[in-house]
C-alpha cells in the first residue's frame, strides 16, 4: 500500500502475482476519501509509505488499472521494503 498522509491525497495499490502482472491501483482520493483510505489501511495493519511524488503519479492512474512500466522499479522498491518490514515483524513475534 502506498499513501501520503501529510497532505490530503492517498493511493492504495495491491499486487497479486496470480491475478495480474503488475500492481494495480485499488483506491485513490483526496480529502476525506484520502483520510478514509489511510484509516482503513491502518485498521487492517497495512504498511503506509509516504512519498508525495509517487502519490501524485499513482493518483493519475484509473482505479483498477495496473501501474505503467515506468513505475515498476519505484513500486518494486516500496514493495521490497514492505516485505522486509513484514518479515522483521514476524520474526519479532516468534522471538
Amino acid at each position: 500500500m502506498n499513501e501520503q498522509h501529510t497532505t490530503d491525497k492517498a493511493v492504495a495499490i495491491i499486487y497479486d502475482a496470480e491475478k495480474s502482472s503488475a500492481p494495480r491501483v485499488v483506491a485513490s482520493g483526496k480529502g476525506e476519501i484520502a483520510r478514509k483510505i489511510i484509516e482503513t489501511a491502518r485498521e487492517a495493519g497495512v504498511y503506509i509509505q509516504e512519498d508525495p511524488d509517487l502519490v501524485e503519479l499513482l493518483a493519475k492512474i484509473p482505479l483498477g488499472q495496473e501501474i505503467p512500466a515506468e513505475l515498476y522499479r519505484t513500486v518494486a522498491e516500496v514493495l521490497a521494503f514492505v516485505y522486509k518490514v513484514n518479515e522483521q515483524f514476524k520474526n519479532k513475534l516468534k522471538g
